[in-house]
């Protein structure tokens, strides 16, 4: 298979639905090759997604995107870095999942062409360890600019540990960024919908 994919957990709890993926990449003296996604081999491992939508980012070594959600089109993320080096960081927002409230955090290399798989009902957000990185992803459903969401890079609740990979991080945020509300642990985020962890619905204000 030209995917290798590996479920993620916390606390040795797996976060359903989370993936790090990882392709076969085939190089040689002239450069490289690889599969980004295979709809045969995702389904294979039980990534029945669809994919609607792509989106490419520059940004700066610093930036700090997120953490970013949508509310009524929530939207499963296939990242990665085509260029450079990320920090990239998923928020489970399920309500009554066991992992609520806890995040996974996964550094993606361009040299390494790891992917990261986040689905549905999640916050996501990336830091830029590299001097300038182009990131792409794959989402569900279409961007929606009326049910933006947001959480607090650094909220305490959460705790992302984030001088784990840039100590004495000051990031450099959007003005929308840095306005997010802190999390809820009480809060109505996110529920899964006819029992399938691959689709939710919005169930907060």
């Amino acid at each position: 298979m030209p995917f290798e994919f590996k479920k993620c957990a916390v606390d040795g709890v797996e976060i359903k639905g989370l993936y790090e993926i990882q392709p076969k990449v085939f190089g040689d003296a002239r450069g490289y090759f690889f599969e980004v996604y295979s709809e045969k081999d995702f389904f294979e491992a039980g990534l029945t997604m669809k994919f609607v939508q792509d989106n490419q980012s520059s940004s700066s070594k610093g930036v700090l995107r997120g953490l970013h959600f949508q509310t009524k089109h929530p939207q499963g993320k296939l990242v990665r870095a085509v260029s450079g080096k990320v920090y990239d960081v998923a928020v489970d927002l399920r309500v009554g999942s066991a992992t609520f409230g806890k995040y996974y955090g996964v550094i993606l290399d361009s040299e390494k062409q790891n992917e990261f798989y986040i689905p549905e009902g999640f916050a996501h957000g990336f830091y830029v360890l590299s001097d300038t990185a182009v990131f792409a992803y794959k989402c569900t459903d279409f961007y929606d600019p009326k049910g933006e969401g947001g959480l607090m890079w650094n909220d305490k609740t959460i705790g992302i540990d984030w001088n784990a990979v840039a100590p004495s991080i000051t990031p450099l945020l959007s003005d929308k960024d840095g306005k997010h509300p802190a999390f809820d642990l009480n809060g109505k985020y996110f529920a899964v919908k006819d029992g399938l962890s691959n689709k939710v619905e919005w169930i907060g204000a």
